[in-house]
């Protein structure tokens, strides 16, 4: 991208622009949203931003690029006056680099979100100000400050009281999308050690007013919403008495969306809850159900899954009973995951008679207790950062893993995604969906995404085996020819009708 200055348009009349960008990572499949028409139901809005362009004064003119569309042509736009970004860990790169862009024009740039607050001394030298925390708190005063020219090199914003956030910006982003986004809580107390949202977060589960979250729903155009709460029901009484509580005004407001969330297995213990959910327009969960073993989840302390001797597979079927489907999360690399824990996943996913399965490679993410202990122990195996921070997208094997080498622990996610997704059982799955009237359609749609995006994950593996390989060259002689051509094509179908 070029760092030439922009020609420069006239400001908005008595005001100033603001850019606000959501950065992509061009190694994350799923983002090709022009390469596979499944791919825009796998694309979220920048919800963040939106919220912050809420709480923006009218003087300024706001404008959100997400990247994840398309790369915009900045130097083609009107130059702003201030640049906001927003990114995880594997956005780092690209946001440095539109940042360099935009600072080459003499524009302030701002950085916030999860890597800026977790590194913040790397981030710090890529950009003028750094929010830490969540930005609602301190957003008013960053755009003051930029208005004076006094930006800080830091700014605190804690956890936030989003009991007074605005609804966010829908407005402004428009087309291009399949889901809205919504959040209604924030926080999580159950800290497992390889998630960093209650680092970020705070594990004291904070909830948006129930009015307010309705006005909002209301608000959105898509048909289609993603709730992007962590844990959308909670893990308490209380907790799970305020989503009946929003649940049943979201069914009064006469709100027409189809929505997904996230939450807990303890979802699946409250049948009032179901049925308030899907009334309300609830029509898939997402659970991370994390490993196929007891010790598996006591390793990564997800705890909250194995208390009451639960009956996963009745579980996932008393929730698909009101018609929700269930996507179940699963990861491999842990250190109790030995040779086979990839075709065992996908039996375990199938015999709990989930809808769809993603599976992610264990990742350790800055500001985890994961990332911590594979630190200390020298088990980051791409560690030349920012450079690395691309591949630390949960698809890609970064570490170096207890009892699965690199190549072997790639074999495994293969063989995982090609027995989950083969068309037989796409089609019986689908079928099943049919046949209980619990959203056939969603459910097929969401199988054939994740297999339109099988042979280019396999691509992306061969790739990430060779440039690892050529960089370490004791890795050269450990890493396996990549997977040939039949092994990324899903069972049931063959090379020849590619």
């Amino acid at each position: 991208m070029s760092a030439q200055p922009a020609a420069r348009s006239v400001a908005p009349a008595g005001g100033r622009r603001l850019y606000l960008i959501n950065p992509s990572n061009p190694l994350v499949s799923m983002v090709h949203v022009k390469e596979s028409r499944w791919n825009r139901y796998r694309v979220w809005k920048p919800l963040s931003l939106m919220v912050l362009a809420g709480m923006t004064p009218p003087e300024w003119e706001v404008r959100i690029l997400d990247e994840n569309l398309g790369l915009p042509d900045y130097a083609a736009l009107p130059r702003p006056d201030l640049v906001g970004i927003t990114a995880f860990t594997s956005q780092a790169n690209r946001a440095y680099e539109v940042a360099a862009h935009f600072r080459g024009m003499g524009v302030p740039v701002v950085m916030g979100g999860i890597h800026a607050t977790m590194c913040l001394d790397e981030v710090s030298a890529h950009v003028d100000a750094v929010v830490t925390g969540e930005a609602e708190g301190v957003w008013p005063r960053v755009l003051e400050d930029a208005r004076h020219g006094c930006l800080q090199r830091r700014y605190k914003g804690g956890l936030a009281d989003i009991a007074t956030v605005p609804a966010a910006r829908h407005d402004l982003t428009t087309g291009g999308y399949a889901f809205g986004a919504i959040q209604t809580t924030r926080g999580c107390p159950l800290n497992c050690s390889f998630c960093s949202v209650t680092a970020f977060n705070g594990a004291h589960y904070r909830q948006r007013p129930v009015d307010d979250v309705v006005r909002e729903f209301l608000a959105i155009r898509e048909k289609h919403v993603l709730v992007v709460d962590d844990n959308l029901i909670g893990t308490s009484p209380a907790h799970i008495a305020r989503a009946k509580e929003l649940f049943r005004a979201m069914a009064r407001a006469g709100a027409r969306h189809r929505w997904v969330a996230q939450a807990t297995i303890n979802f699946a213990d409250d049948e009032e809850l179901m049925a308030l959910a899907a009334a309300a327009g609830c029509r898939g969960i997402f659970i991370g159900f994390e490993s196929p073993s007891v010790e598996g989840l006591r390793e990564i302390g997800k705890k909250f899954n194995i208390i009451k001797n639960r009956d996963f597979r009745a579980s996932v079927r008393r929730i698909q009973r009101h018609n929700i489907m269930v996507v179940g999360s699963f990861i491999i690399g842990l250190d109790v995951d030995e040779p086979g824990i990839g075709r065992r996943i996908a039996e375990v996913a199938g015999s709990y008679g989930v809808d769809n399965l993603n599976t992610l490679f264990l990742t350790p993410l800055p500001g985890t207790r994961l990332w911590e202990q594979m630190r200390s122990e020298d088990r980051l195996a791409l560690d030349r950062f920012p450079e690395d921070w691309n591949y630390y997208t949960l698809t890609f094997p970064v570490a170096r893993y207890k009892r699965l080498s690199m190549e072997g622990i790639i074999g495994e996610m293969v063989a995982c995604n090609r027995s989950f997704y083969a068309l037989p059982r796409i089609l019986h799955r689908t079928w099943s969906s049919l046949w209980r009237l619990h959203a056939p359609l969603i459910s097929l749609i969401g199988n054939l995404s994740y297999r339109s995006n099988f042979r280019r994950d396999c691509r992306a593996y061969a790739d990430f085996q060779r440039r690892f390989a050529e960089r370490t060259p004791a890795a050269k002689r450990a890493v396996a020819p990549p997977p040939d051509d039949a092994a990324c094509v899903p069972s049931g179908e063959t090379t020849a009708s590619r």
